[in-house]
């Protein structure tokens, strides 16, 4: 058996919404995206999350079919509405975003299948935003002590984060990955104003138990950092469409790289080629095979 030939299974826990974005609108949410690229490069993700029992949910319902992403464990609320988003494009491609409040996805609710699907996966992928609310936030502590592998993709979004909830949250983390902007804000609360970069690493890897981090630079590329060792890649160079699920989408590649145990180096670059090829299209989840991430690497490697 080949290690393409396996596929493990990754669990993805918390927002699924609509990005109202200026070209349109687009199913979005970074849990939802990590799993639907998890899917497309060969592993088995599924998705845990609530939408509301009103069109919009039912649309996100008949996506989730039309890409292959079990809906399975998507819950439905009938009080509250399938969540949203508007995002604005600035000049330099950043999005900002407008993320609605008391969605369903804040009220993700506990279910006893939940502790199996956690228990049994290769990993557990999660982030803050999902943990805004008390309710979501209670199911997902309770799954992450079942979970054997938790990666904490922070994806911090003003207002709806804070030091508090982050404390609670980075000790579960086996990986974390974050950008320069929220490891500049992490080492100001935590540690100390304008450390390297390399400090700031060892101390969150040393103050929250936290073994690996990946940290994203845009244009610098990315580095992981697995105990003492670094690892750093280079970012591939394309016309950028736009850089929504982009992070998630190298997340999503480096995650199955990993886990099928690919040399670091090798997993490193395979997720900025992966996070370069979603940037130079529009939207988080563009309609792709593996075969054509595996030509884009190829045409801009040679």
């Amino acid at each position: 058996m080949t290690k393409e030939s396996i596929r493990p299974g990754i669990i993805c826990f918390g927002e699924i919404l609509w990005d109202n974005l200026p070209s349109g609108r687009r199913p979005g949410g970074a849990p939802m995206n990590v799993a639907y690229h998890l899917n497309r490069v060969g592993a088995k993700s599924q998705l845990i999350s609530r939408v509301g029992s009103d069109n919009s949910g039912r649309d996100l319902r008949a996506f989730s079919s039309l890409i292959g992403l079990p809906s399975t464990f998507l819950q439905t609320d009938s009080e509250y509405p399938t969540g949203e988003v508007i995002a604005s494009v600035l000049e330099n491609h950043e999005v900002v975003y407008d993320i609605r409040l008391n969605a369903a996805w804040d009220y993700i609710t506990w279910d006893p299948q939940f502790d199996q699907i956690s228990t049994a996966a290769d990993a557990f992928v999660f982030g803050s935003l999902a943990a805004r609310n008390g309710k979501s936030r209670e199911t997902l502590l309770h799954l992450l002590e079942k979970a054997k592998y938790k990666v904490f993709d922070i994806n911090l979004r003003a207002p709806h984060y804070n030091k508090e909830v982050l404390e609670l949250l980075l000790p579960q983390a086996n990986l974390l990955k974050l950008n320069s902007d929220e490891l500049s804000l992490l080492t100001d609360w935590f540690y100390k104003s304008g450390a390297p970069e390399s400090d700031s690493i060892s101390f969150l890897q040393q103050s929250f138990g936290i073994h690996e981090i990946i940290i994203t630079k845009g244009a610098e590329g990315a580095s992981f950092y697995q105990g003492e060792t670094p690892y750093h890649g280079n970012a591939y160079q394309v016309k950028v469409a736009d850089t929504v699920g982009a992070g998630d989408s190298f997340l999503a590649a480096f995650l199955y790289k990993k886990l099928i145990q690919t040399p670091i180096p090798e997993t490193l670059n395979y997720a900025l080629a992966m996070g370069a090829f979603i940037a130079s299209q529009e939207g988080a989840c563009p309609p792709y095979t593996s075969a054509d991430l595996d030509q884009f690497i190829a045409k801009h490697s040679s």
